[in-house]
């Protein structure tokens, strides 16, 4: 349960740091590629089965 809680947080960081938004457009894509790597590696870690 914990796990698809985490998961949709950082999706919703994710689409809410692209730089699309008026809010973000001078941040770039830094904080949106920082989540997507803390993404990637929530993904990695529920498919080897340490989450």
């Amino acid at each position: 349960m914990i796990t698809i809680l985490l998961l949709v947080i950082l999706i919703l960081l994710l689409i809410g740091g692209l730089p699309v938004f008026p809010h973000s457009r001078h941040w770039g894509y830094g904080p949106s590629s920082m989540v997507g790597v803390l993404l990637v590696i929530v993904v990695v870690l529920m498919l080897v089965g340490r989450i």
